[in-house]
């Protein structure tokens, strides 16, 4: 899903679950590549977490925010906090691995407990 400046805060501040933002550029060939492995990546976690993706070039305000200085970046944001961050192109198996570690720390439920209690 593409957002710009206006649907950003509705799609991926306010959301629930986690959310992917590919900070990209649509011309830019790395990005191209990466573009359809995340595609897959959200697919196979049967859309949790939801992609955002934000074309840099028409939305500088959400780049500069996030102070991105190279495309393609990912960010994994819970509840409008930034919980993990990528920078450059990487293999679809590198970032599936990546958002999954990513998307289980930021959705594990309570604090960790300590060593020698019951589960």
């Amino acid at each position: 899903m593409e957002a710009g400046e206006r649907k950003f805060p509705e799609l991926a501040e306010q959301a629930t679950i986690p959310i992917l933002v590919d900070l990209r550029a649509p011309w830019y060939g790395p990005c191209r590549i990466v573009g359809p492995a995340l595609e897959q990546v959200t697919r196979n976690l049967a859309g949790r977490p939801k992609l955002v993706k934000v074309n840099v070039d028409e939305n500088p305000r959400i780049t500069q925010r996030f102070s991105a200085q190279a495309i393609p970046t990912l960010l994994v944001l819970n509840r409008a906090a930034v919980v993990g961050r990528r920078a450059g192109a990487a293999p679809a198996p590198a970032s599936r691995d990546r958002v999954e570690t990513v998307i289980a720390a930021a959705t594990s439920t309570g604090p960790p407990r300590p060593s020698g209690s019951a589960a």
